[in-house]
C-alpha cells in the first residue's frame, strides 16, 4: 500500500525541518509528502521547499482542521494517508513502519501513535501525554479517542467518510466515531512515537481546550462539564501532578506551571461546554482524570536498539 504524508502547517519554521528530516529517514519510504499551508508568513515554506514535497494552500479565513485535511487527502495518491502536525517529529527510524503495520488488517480504518513532550514541555503536559498515549498498545481499541498529530487513515474509508469541516477541533475523534459506526476498527501503536512540541502561552492553552470542548459537545451532545467538574478535575490533577513532581524532585520549579496549566485546561473546558447530559465514562477518563498515585517503573528503555534519529545537526543549525 502506497503511503502519502499530509502535514498541516502555519508558521512552523522552528519545527518543520525536523519533521521532514525525520520522514526522509523512514523505512518504508513515503510515496509523497503534501504540505497544506494556511498562510504562513515566516520561513516555513522556504525550509520545507528544501525537501521533496508538494505544497497546497488554504486561505486563513477558510481554514478549519477538517477542511485542510480533506484538501490534503483529496490530493494524495496513497492508499494509506499519514497525518502529522508540523510541530511533531519521529523518534525512531521505524516509526512509519510501526504506524502503518496494523493496516494489514482490512478492518482497521485508523491508527494513531504515542506522543511525548520535549525538554521544554510543561510538567503537566507530560502527564497529559502519558495518560492519553500509554506505553501499552491497543490493536483493537473500543473507544474513539485518537489524535491526528500522529496518525494514519485508510484512504478508501476517508473517501466514504470525509472529515467534518465545521468542527472547531477534535475532527479526528468525530471521524473515528463515524468509522466505528460503519463497522471499522481503530488501533493504537505505542511504538510509533513522536515528540510533540507545544510552546503555548496560558491564553493559548485556554483557547485550545475551549475549542476542543465546543467540538466535543457537538460530537457527543449528551455530555456536560459543570462548574463542579471544573473544581474537582482541576484540584485532583494539580494535586496529582504536584505529588509526582515532588517524587521526581521537580516540584518547586514546576509548581506554578502545574497550577497554571491545569487551571487553563479545565477553565477552558468548562467555558466550552453547555449542560447537555452525562458524560461518557471512558472518554471522561481519557481526557480529564488525574494520573493517580502509582509511580512509573524505571529501567532501561527496550527500544534503544531500534535506531533513534539524530537531530543534532538541526539543533546546531
Amino acid at each position: 500500500m502506497k503511503i502519502s504524508f499530509i502535514i498541516r502547517c502555519h508558521n512552523e519554521e522552528e519545527h518543520i525541518g525536523r519533521l521532514l528530516s525525520g520522514i526522509m529517514q523512514q523505512t518504508p519510504e513515503a510515496s509523497e509528502i503534501i504540505l497544506v499551508d494556511s498562510g504562513s508568513t515566516d520561513a516555513t515554506l522556504s525550509i520545507a521547499s528544501r525537501f521533496p514535497i508538494r505544497i497546497l494552500h488554504i486561505a486563513p479565513d477558510e481554514f478549519s482542521f477538517g477542511r485542510s485535511l480533506n484538501l490534503g487527502c483529496a490530493a494524495a495518491g496513497g492508499g494509506c494517508l499519514v497525518l502529522a502536525s508540523a510541530h511533531v517529529y519521529p523518534v525512531y527510524r521505524d516509526w512509519l513502519a510501526k504506524l502503518t503495520s496494523p493496516f494489514e488488517n482490512e478492518k482497521i480504518a485508523l491508527v494513531y501513535g504515542k506522543q511525548r513532550g520535549d525538554r521544554n514541555t510543561r510538567y503537566s503536559e507530560h502527564k497529559v501525554f502519558a495518560r492519553w498515549f500509554p506505553e501499552q498498545a491497543d490493536p483493537n481499541q473500543q473507544h474513539t479517542f485518537c489524535n491526528n498529530a500522529n496518525a494514519a487513515i485508510r484512504r478508501s474509508v476517508w473517501e466514504a467518510l470525509p472529515y467534518d469541516e465545521s468542527l472547531t477541533g477534535l475532527e479526528d475523534i468525530e471521524w473515528a466515531k463515524r468509522a466505528k459506526q460503519a463497522g471499522y476498527d481503530l488501533a493504537y501503536v505505542a511504538d510509533a512515537e513522536v515528540i510533540h512540541v507545544h510552546n503555548e502561552t496560558p491564553r493559548m492553552i485556554y483557547n485550545r481546550y475551549r475549542r476542543e470542548a465546543i467540538a466535543m459537545k457537538t460530537i457527543y451532545p449528551e455530555q456536560r462539564f459543570t462548574l463542579f467538574d471544573f473544581g474537582r478535575f482541576f484540584t485532583s490533577n494539580a494535586v496529582s501532578d504536584s505529588y509526582h513532581a515532588l517524587h521526581d524532585r521537580m516540584l518547586w520549579k514546576n509548581l506554578r506551571s502545574i497550577f497554571l496549566f491545569r487551571m487553563m485546561q479545565f477553565w477552558g473546558t468548562y467555558r466550552g461546554y453547555t449542560q447537555h447530559g452525562p458524560v461518557t465514562k471512558r472518554l471522561k477518563e481519557t481526557f480529564y482524570y488525574a494520573d493517580g498515585w502509582t509511580r512509573p517503573q524505571t529501567g532501561q528503555d527496550p527500544t534503544d536498539s531500534r535506531g533513534r534519529i539524530d537531530y543534532s545537526e538541526l539543533d546546531e543549525g
